[in-house]
């Protein structure tokens, strides 16, 4: 079983998802941090129909790391719900998920 995850989140700010990224590198949480955008969000908050541009932080990192991916995305984020979700990696070069384990090794 490969214990490898992709967590997306998106802001609304290319400096906010470079403060996230910056973290999540620099406290060994994630093996990488792509941030792409900006792109268009269309969504329904409050009872509206919204659009606005936003930037997406595609995050690399362990399954066992996701907790603590998780709780430093909250504490640096600025929106009151955020987007975060994660999904396996259930597959990948094996180099590659070696580099992740060992970007994302708690030692």
């Amino acid at each position: 079983m490969v214990d490898a995850l992709q967590v997306f989140t998106t802001v609304d700010d290319r400096d906010v998802a470079e403060r996230i990224a910056n973290a999540l590198i620099s406290r060994r949480l994630a093996a990488c941090v792509q941030i792409m955008g900006p792109v268009t969000s269309v969504y329904r908050w409050q009872g509206k129909v919204e659009t606005s541009p936003e930037w997406l932080c595609i995050i690399k990192t362990q399954q066992s790391r996701y907790p603590t991916v998780e709780a430093a995305i909250r504490e640096l984020h600025t929106y009151q719900v955020p987007e975060i979700v994660a999904v396996p990696i259930v597959a990948g070069a094996a180099g590659y998920l070696a580099w992740l384990r060992q970007e994302t090794s708690e030692d």
